[in-house]
This record gives structure tokens, C-alpha cells and sequence, in this order.
């Protein structure tokens, strides 16, 4: 007995980050992927009753590319196109890069769309993977470079004083101890994650989320609200708990320094949130599956001189601020194969964490 059309399923497609589907030259639609399905946010059962062209704001250059494709005029066509998010109304539709081609069979026509914002995500975190490997390397050599001499200034400043009778002169050396110390404290950050091997064990990212939550809250115990938003599905992976406790708490100091005002006024607020999601690229590599963590706070946003900046090391949106932080929480997600991104509007900062799951 012969499969119905409209049953067809391709197992194949599922594992593809691209959304695609199986149509006919008129747009009837045979068969689409898991991805297709989700940004969608309709049932497979329900695109598949569907037409291709309804769901485009403009149907006529994929109507003009399956005529052109199923009648071989052209092996494959692309165009860029919004697609209409049928099952959220009020939502933009989304920009999307069409790729039409032909398949084994003339009634049957393959389209592929790719999220135009999608692209542009991998090819961000393609750039700012190899800045951070340069940012290491580069902080790992400058290290390096200020240690030596801040030995031997501090050591001579201790010779100094021990000659030294008067006490204004003595202060002196004293403040150059003390400088230099503040320097070799900070030396000892740009090069401590390179020094400590990851110490690797089961992680529940929920218990990450709690300790970080308890931090703060005992620092802030009035006008500022940790709001906690988990998906208990989550699965326990391979982790080093302590980083990703570290890299947690760094976002969340940053997002408690700006919320400073919002604070006193006592409405502030950071929301810890987690989401697993399917069939995600990080890295250039695909995953079945991984955390989302989001930290959101409610305070006036990145200031825009640095927004493409804050992962630089010694890059601070703030007076007194090393611009350690978030180098550091880079560094720790890195680490994990996950990768981190910041979106900002004043009032809403949000930094997402990517990280893959077994």
C-alpha cells in the first residue's frame, strides 16, 4: 500500500537547522522538518494541509521559482522573503533566504529557508570566537609582560623603605607597594583562567542559577528582585560547576551595578531563565540539543559606545570598572563549547548563554 503524499515524512530533514519543506510546482505542502515546524509554532500535521505561498507576505517570487523549477528551466532559484508566523499573529514577519530545488521527482519541489537574522548570529559568533582566542593570547602575553617588572619595582620599593627615616618619604614607598600589588591582583585575573584546570563533573544549571540567586539576594536584600523562570526538563551535563557559577555571578554583578538607581527606588530586577532547545548550531557545529540560559535585567541598557565592545577585555561601561567581568564569563562558556551574546534596549539588557547538553 502506497504512503499518502500529504503523510510523507523525510527523518533526514529533522536533523538540519534550516527549515525546509517538500512541496509541489503549485505550493501544495508535502512535508516539512522539525525546524520548519518550530519556527512555525504549528503542528507538522497542520503545515502539511498548507500552501507554501500563504505563508510568504509575498507570494509571487517562490510562485514564479517552482514554476521555473519543476519545469527545468532553472536547477534552483534564490530569494529573500518574509515569512508570515501563522501561529503568532502579532508577531514581524520573519526574514528569510529561500533556496528553491529540484528533487528525484518533477511534482515534487525542495525549499529550503534560511533565517536571514540566523546567518547573521554565526557569522557574529564566528568573529567574536576568533576575538576571544586573540583577546587570550593577547592577555596571556601582556600578563606576562607586566609581571616581571612589578616584582622587581615592588621588591625595590621594600629596599627603599627599609633605608627611609622620614615618614612622608616612607608613605611614598608604601603607596608603591600598594599599586603594585593592585596591579599583580589584577595580572592574577587576566591569567587565571588559563592557570586552573577545569575541574569536570555533573552540573545541574539550575543549582548554578541558586547559588548566584543566593549571592545576590544576601548583598540586596531590599529593592531588587532575582526572578527564577526554569525549565525542570533540563538534563544534568559535563561541566566545571565553579566556572559557570563565576561566569553567572559576573553578568549578574554587571546587571546589579547598572540597576544601581532602579535599586534605590526599589522596583529592580534580573530574571534567571532557562530553555532547552533543539537542533542548534553553536560554533559551526550542530547540536541535538542545548541550554539557554537568559539573564535579564530591567536597567538602562549597554551604553552604545561599547555594545559590540563589552566581551574585549578592559572594556567597562563604568567608572572603576576593570572591563574584566565579562571577558572572564566568555572565557568560562568558551571553555564548556557554549557561546555567550548580549542584547541591549534601554530598559532591557538581556545576555544569553548557549551551551551544549549530551
Amino acid at each position: 500500500m502506497n504512503t499518502p503524499e500529504t503523510a510523507l515524512t523525510y527523518p533526514e530533514l529533522d536533523l538540519l537547522a534550516t527549515m525546509v519543506a517538500i512541496v509541489r510546482p503549485d505550493g501544495q505542502c508535502l512535508s516539512v522538518n522539525t525546524s520548519f515546524e518550530g519556527t512555525m509554532g504549528l503542528s507538522r500535521r497542520s503545515l502539511q494541509r498548507g500552501n507554501l505561498l500563504d505563508w510568504l507576505t509575498d507570494p509571487k517570487p517562490l510562485r514564479e521559482t517552482l514554476r521555473a523549477v519543476s519545469a527545468n528551466e532553472v536547477a534552483t532559484g534564490r530569494f529573500d522573503a518574509h515569512l508570515k508566523l501563522m501561529a503568532l499573529a502579532k508577531t514581524e514577519p520573519l526574514p528569510v533566504h529561500v533556496i528553491v530545488n529540484q528533487s528525484d521527482r518533477s511534482d515534487r519541489v525542495i525549499v529550503e529557508m534560511i533565517e536571514i537574522r540566523q546567518q547573521i548570529r554565526l557569522d557574529r559568533e564566528e568573529r567574536a570566537l576568533g576575538q576571544a582566542q586573540a583577546n587570550k593570547e593577547l592577555m596571556r602575553n601582556l600578563a606576562h609582560e607586566i609581571k616581571n617588572p612589578l616584582g622587581g619595582i615592588r621588591g625595590a620599593a621594600q629596599l627603599l623603605a627599609m633605608d627611609i627615616v622620614a615618614p612622608e618619604l616612607l608613605e611614598y614607598t608604601q603607596v608603591i607597594i600598594g599599586e603594585a600589588d593592585r596591579l599583580q591582583a589584577l595580572v592574577d585575573r587576566l591569567l587565571a583562567p588559563h592557570r586552573r584546570p577545569p575541574v569536570v563533573s555533573d552540573v545541574n544549571i539550575h543549582e548554578v542559577c541558586e547559588r548566584v540567586r543566593a549571592l545576590v539576594q544576601a548583598e540586596f536584600p531590599r529593592g531588587l528582585e532575582v526572578e527564577r523562570d526554569y525549565d525542570a526538563s533540563i538534563p544534568e551535563f559535563r561541566g566545571d560547576r565553579e566556572q559557570l557559577i563565576q561566569a553567572v555571578l559576573n553578568i549578574v554583578h554587571n546587571a546589579t551595578q547598572a540597576l544601581a538607581e532602579r535599586i534605590a527606588q526599589g522596583d529592580a530586577k534580573v530574571v534567571l531563565r532557562t530553555r532547552v532547545v533543539r537542533q542548534v548550531t553553536v560554533g559551526r557545529q550542530r547540536y541535538r540539543l542545548a541550554l539557554e540560559l537568559h539573564i535579564q535585567d530591567n536597567g538602562p541598557g549597554v551604553p552604545e559606545s561599547i555594545r559590540d565592545r563589552i566581551f574585549q577585555p578592559l572594556v567597562s561601561g563604568r567608572d572603576g570598572g576593570t572591563g574584566l567581568g565579562l571577558t572572564l564569563a566568555q572565557t568560562f562558556v568558551q571553555q564548556h563549547q557554549g557561546t555567550i551574546s548580549c542584547d541591549s534596549v534601554p530598559g532591557c539588557t538581556l545576555f544569553k548563554i548557549v551551551i551544549p547538553l549530551p
